[in-house]
């Protein structure tokens, strides 16, 4: 596995909207699937979320100022993301709203992934060497297996918290 951090990057980016696919495609009476396939989004979100505000954001803001407002306005789509999935996980898949707000998370996201993918990836591989990013990556790798999986985890508080703040 590659330690580029843009590859992993991108490879959470597709777990994500596969997961997102499932949400959309199960049926209307698929209340308890759905729930399940909620709780691997945010799993899935707050880890990358996480890695990213941690690690990628402020190595690029560090590195590369000319992308500051770029790393501030994807802090702030973390934002809202981490706050429909805090108020997701407080939610049961029964309730009226969790679909709609399930599907206002995704467009959120979507909208965010395509943002990073088509203008900011390229934008940072071209500021960064490759030994740049496979640095990042492999910091990215370490803290992987111990980043929280809930936004309510006191260690994703901290990084919102911090990312909203920088």
């Amino acid at each position: 596995m590659s330690t580029d951090a843009i590859v992993m990057l991108k490879e959470d980016h597709r777990e994500v909207k596969k997961l997102f696919r499932k949400f959309q495609q199960a049926g209307e009476d698929a209340t308890a699937e759905k729930g399940r396939i909620v709780t691997a989004i945010i799993e899935a979100l707050t880890v990358h979320t996480y890695l990213e505000n941690e690690v990628m954001y402020p190595e690029v803001r560090a590195l590369l100022p000319d992308l500051d407002q770029d790393v501030l306005e994807s802090y702030e789509e973390h934002h809202v993301a981490d706050v429909l999935c805090a108020e997701l996980v407080a939610m049961r898949p029964e309730e009226e709203h969790f679909d709609a707000k399930t599907t206002v998370l995704i467009e959120n996201v979507t909208h965010h992934i395509e943002e990073e993918e088509q203008d900011w990836f390229p934008k940072v591989r071209a500021g960064l060497s490759r030994k740049q990013l496979q640095d990042l990556g492999a910091r990215m790798a370490e803290l992987r297996p111990d980043a929280p999986r809930s936004p309510s985890d006191p260690a994703a508080v901290k990084s919102a918290t911090d990312a909203v703040t920088a």
